[in-house]
């Protein structure tokens, strides 16, 4: 797909070698390639009103003018990130490939992106979730589980899905977690090893109808369950529980983590957990556990 149309050749047939590198050697979707043409678009038609016409004379200084720029213009931090994004990507190619001499994108100033506080359900909420599906059906029993071991482990819906009956041990209650790179132990409790052994005892066979799967959780078809199942599944029980706001199959991971910090576990501890690459993202839950606290005080508090 050509969309390079009103830029200099030069910088047509640059963009057309970056384009066919992210399809053919990064397997980039049509949407993610789409989305850095329309931000390299502007930024070159930026350039070339400032008098660049070739990707030589791209520097740093005309590429933070860009960036604030936009930032006058009023476009949202969350633009600017993946614009940025978008020019690093392009311009270390462009070095990749000795096309430029340096990399100028290098000391962009990025903008600075207040992380959002995630939503958390309170323990009587996740209690009241857990409680929603039927202990006497197949179906039942199974969300019970995957409701139960999400909860008592804090994994992500992929990682769930993707367990193997092989990665649990029953007898010393804990999950392998594996993710590309690594793989993690996962201890859980009393709650969800009853609603994995009903499961494992009653569920699964009946939901399997005799076939064989690897997979830990699987659906009527015998075949792995999907994430896309699992969210509109967790979507419907929270329904039924009345309880208001997007719950999604995160606001669970989130939830596990907030409420492990709130009871005192040690930081490293729920980072290893949960496979935070990063202290900083697991210390948001004790950041979130010291605003509320901070909320009962001036509710509360007769001198706040």
């Amino acid at each position: 797909m050509k969309v390079t149309a009103g830029l200099a050749p030069q910088i047509q047939q640059d963009m057309q070698r970056f384009v066919v590198y992210l399809e053919q050697e990064k397997n980039a979707s049509v949407s993610t390639v789409a989305s850095y043409q329309r931000d390299l678009k502007k930024l070159f038609a930026f350039l070339k009103s400032k008098g660049v016409d070739c990707v030589q004379d791209i520097n740093t200084t005309n590429l933070n003018s860009y960036i604030l720029q936009m930032e006058k213009d009023g476009f949202s931090t969350a633009s600017v990130s993946r614009t940025i994004a978008s020019i690093r990507a392009f311009c270390h190619y462009m070095f990749k490939t000795k096309i430029t001499q340096e990399d100028p994108s290098e000391m962009i100033h990025a903008p600075h992106v207040e992380k959002k506080v995630p939503q958390i359900l309170t323990t009587e909420e996740v209690v009241l979730l857990l409680s929603q599906p039927d202990d006497v059906t197949p179906k039942g029993m199974r969300d019970r589980a995957m409701l139960e071991l999400l909860y008592a482990t804090g994994m992500r819906v992929s990682e769930l899905t993707s367990l193997r009956v092989e990665d649990v041990n029953m007898q010393m209650n804990y999950v392998v977690c594996r993710d590309a790179s690594k793989e993690r132990v996962i201890p859980f409790g009393t709650q969800a090893e009853k609603a994995l052994t009903l499961y494992l005892e009653q569920s699964r066979p009946a939901l399997l109808k005799g076939k064989q799967s690897e997979y830990l959780f699987t659906n009527c078809s015998g075949t792995a369950m999907s994430r896309q199942g699992f969210w509109k599944l967790i979507k419907r029980y929270s329904q039924k529980a009345g309880i208001t706001g997007e719950i999604t199959p995160h606001t669970l991971r989130h939830s596990f983590g907030a409420h492990l910090v709130q009871n005192g576990a040690d930081l490293r501890a729920v980072q290893e957990m949960m496979g935070h690459s990063d202290i900083s993202t697991t210390q948001m839950y004790r950041n979130i556990n010291a605003k509320r606290v901070r909320e009962v005080y001036k509710k509360a508090h007769p001198r706040k």
